[in-house]
């Protein structure tokens, strides 16, 4: 189950995290394969963590984290929008962090 920012549990639907990676590494030079094997190891570490419920903001971190190793620009779409950015500073620096 995956607990969401307002509490509710919902089930996980990989098809989900499927379309958010899919949506932040589109029309960027990453193949299907690869965004393919980056759900399956998410998928694994949640299988693995022993966890029957899980808060999305986990799984928000875990895609960053797989973005961030497969395409820079994904990860900055991704995480723009995820962290919900204030200013153009927080962006700036999230930015440089990836430079």
């Amino acid at each position: 189950m995956v607990i969401k920012k307002d509490g509710r549990r919902v089930e996980h639907e990989r098809c989900k995290l499927l379309a958010s990676m899919t949506l932040a590494l589109r029309k960027r030079p990453i193949g299907t394969e690869q965004i393919e094997a980056a759900v399956e190891r998410i998928q694994e570490r949640l299988l693995h963590s022993g966890l029957r419920e899980i808060h999305t903001a986990r799984i928000g971190e875990m895609v960053m984290a797989e973005l961030k190793g497969l395409d820079k620009v994904a990860y900055v779409r991704f995480a723009s929008v995820y962290r919900s950015f204030e200013d153009v500073d927080e962006f700036r620096l999230l930015v440089d962090e990836v430079r």
